[in-house]
């Protein structure tokens, strides 16, 4: 008879061992590969969105704008000088921002295009405060 509960008792350990087992890959799933995932295809999707005149920074902390692009390989031009081209690899971009973002635009074209039209009656004004 104790032979018979003391394999019981194995084989419930035994379940309890591989419902823990499965807990902790869904657990590691969850916090670690799932939020890499994502990121990849942030990433892969910035790169593919990259265009000419896109504003860059590198994974060095270089800033600069797209000239060129080719499947692997962008070329960016660094500060004022126009000599300074560099060509690199598109998965040395770590950050993207893009040309119509609003840095090449003047400030009034850009309150222009957000305007509202104004009303042209002046607001009404409260007689109670005048007390």
């Amino acid at each position: 008879m104790n032979l018979i509960l003391a394999s019981s008792s194995a084989a419930g350990s035994t379940g309890v061992l591989l419902i823990w087992i499965v807990a902790m890959i869904a657990l590691m799933y969850f916090l670690m590969i799932r939020p890499q995932k994502k990121e990849q295809n942030r990433v892969s999707a910035m790169l593919n969105d990259l265009e000419k005149g896109d504003s860059v920074v590198t994974t060095s902390g270089f800033y600069g704008v797209v000239l060129d692009i080719t499947d692997d390989d962008v070329i960016v031009e660094f500060g004022n000088n126009k000599n300074c081209r560099i060509p690199m690899k598109k998965t040395a971009i770590a950050e993207v921002e893009k040309a119509s973002d609003g840095y090449g635009d003047a400030p009034s074209e850009k309150k222009a295009a957000n305007a509202k039209p104004a009303d042209k009656k002046a607001p009404a004004e409260d007689k109670s405060e005048k007390k």
